[in-house]
């Protein structure tokens, strides 16, 4: 399991920051590489050579008609990836985020996959940039190029105070909503976050107030929504009784957790994250779950993977139907 933010043993953050490019470019960068793919492949909008058709193979929307007027032979154009692209990343260090009881804190997990997806943007040229959530403050960082620029981010990030004091629930949708105003240029948006809130009343399976603000932003650019998770989350341990504590709203509670108890959280917690699922999918986004006490390195690796293989599939077939 690797710990790339780690900075005990008398290491600065300097040291932390180069140990998890280090991870990225040694494990992420050798997987991912090629002709400027990204986390979520897509066909680019850059028009390319043309060619002649194959049926069942090629997307008649891609058709070269003045090509195809001109040899009398159907011709598509390929398109190629975009160079020089913006990626966003919203990232939540609210107060939630300074908890973890595996591996790493969820705080230390969100930095790590910004770190992840600016180191491999930053190689390919792409300008990135971030806005961070943290109590009841949102910072906005320009997006530059290169490696001094995203060492200045995540340095940033890990200088975000803990712990700040929130007056409720962070408003993701209003942040989400910021986002997809101030930034209208077409490209990657990334939005790590817990998702741990509740619908109104509470209810887990009630629609997110996030819901509406995802969706305006997928309408317009590729977005990968990051779900950072700990195994506490999900299950509680047998140890009787604990105190709980609120970090978004500071209340504190003590409770005895008997064998209904834990299962009864343990279902809750399993609805609201598949409320969570579905409401993302609604969206139209990318999801991927990391958690404290996972290989997060092996799990983006496996996800992009995955995803390549299905837009290569969609690719090739992309008029084919179910049962065809």
């Amino acid at each position: 399991m690797e710990r790339p933010l780690g900075t005990g043993g008398g290491h600065g953050p300097e040291h932390a920051l180069r140990r998890l490019e280090l991870t990225v470019v040694r494990r992420l960068d050798g997987l991912l590489q090629g002709q400027h793919q990204g986390l979520l492949p897509g066909p680019g909008s850059e028009p390319g050579d043309s060619r002649m058709y194959v049926p069942g193979e090629d997307d008649v929307r891609r058709m070269d008609w003045a090509v195809t007027a001109r040899t009398q032979v159907p011709h598509v154009r390929d398109l190629i990836a975009d160079r020089e692209l913006e990626t966003w990343v919203l990232a939540d260090l609210s107060p939630s985020m300074d908890f973890g009881t595996a591996d790493m804190e969820k705080r230390d997990l969100v930095i790590a996959t910004v770190g992840a997806i600016g180191f491999l943007s930053s190689r390919i040229g792409d300008r990135f940039g971030a806005y961070v959530v943290h109590g009841d403050q949102v910072s906005h960082m320009a997006a530059r190029t290169g490696r001094p620029a995203m060492y200045a981010l995540l340095s940033a990030l890990l200088d975000t105070p803990r712990g700040l004091p929130a007056t409720g629930p962070t408003r993701l949708g209003e942040v989400i909503q910021t986002l997809a105003a101030a930034r209208r240029r077409r490209g990657l948006r990334v939005v790590v976050s817990d998702f741990l809130e509740l619908g109104p009343g509470g209810e887990p399976d009630a629609v997110r107030t996030w819901e509406r603000p995802m969706r305006r932003l997928a309408a317009r650019h590729q977005v990968l929504a990051v779900e950072v998770l700990d195994p506490r989350e999900l299950e509680l341990p047998d140890v009787g009784l604990i105190t709980l504590t609120d970090p978004e709203t500071g209340h504190t509670r003590q409770l005895h957790l008997t064998p209904k108890i834990r299962r009864d959280y343990a279902e809750a917690a399993a609805r609201q994250r598949e409320a969570n699922r579905v409401a993302l999918r609604r969206c139209g986004v990318a999801h991927l779950v990391l958690r404290t006490d996972r290989d997060w390195v092996y799990d983006i690796a496996q996800f992009t993977l995955r995803h390549r293989r299905t837009a290569h599939l969609a690719g090739r077939h992309p008029t084919r139907r179910a049962g065809t």
